[in-house]
């Protein structure tokens, strides 16, 4: 076997290294469950969910955090780092906030984790008038879009792919995102308008955004 894909120029695809992002081991309060799977909003700004990721550089690991809005499936706010502090979190809910001026209803669903669940966090949103939901407990389906997300990220960009520097990633990861995915990535939930094209065609609402 090894002979034949030696001949056929066929290597085999390795096993990334898992990284935990999340770490539910803390005695912070809980969310409940707001947004209950409710992935779908008739305006911008109702409803946000936000995770983090890993990408691998041959320089060590580089952190990702993203938030989107659930009407168009838009990174709203994003922010990498060497490290996946609170402060990674904090910068994406900054630029989210800075780029959206969302009103007092706005729901925000993340996981568990101690940078969400962390004191810094849940003053940043009740000062902003936001309501916190968290997923359930190891349930990653009711954080499914964001999951998606990362996914449809890693798949397109990240396997396959060996960055030498966090500078490199960031570079890579920045156009994807504000280029690719925001501006000409066709999502079929959008009747396959990008997330941009989807907020313009609705002129009453993307005011609103």
């Amino acid at each position: 076997m090894a002979r034949l894909m030696r001949d056929a120029k066929i290597t085999a695809r390795r096993k990334r290294p898992f990284v935990r992002t999340t770490d539910s081991k803390h005695d912070n309060p809980i969310a409940p469950n707001v947004l209950e799977r409710n992935f779908t909003t008739d305006a911008p700004n109702k409803a946000w969910v936000t995770d983090i990721t890993y990408i691998h550089t041959n320089e060590g690991w580089l952190y990702l955090a993203v938030i989107l809005d659930l009407f168009s499936r838009r990174v709203v706010g994003w922010a990498m780092d060497a490290t996946m502090h609170t402060g990674l979190v904090l910068s994406a809910l900054q630029m989210a906030l800075s780029q959206r001026q969302p009103p007092t209803s706005l729901k925000h669903h993340s996981d568990r984790g101690s940078q969400y669940t962390s004191a810094e966090y849940r003053k940043a949103l009740e000062l902003n008038g936001i309501t916190s939901s968290m997923s359930r407990k190891g349930n990653c389906w009711d954080n499914a879009v964001a999951e998606s997300f990362f996914g449809g990220l890693k798949k397109e960009l990240v396997h396959d792919v060996r960055f030498k520097t966090r500078a490199e990633a960031k570079q890579a990861l920045f156009e994807w995102i504000e280029v690719f995915y925001n501006r000409q990535r066709l999502h079929s939930t959008l009747n396959y308008m990008t997330p941009d094209q989807f907020e313009r065609a609705q002129p009453a609402v993307a005011k609103a955004a």
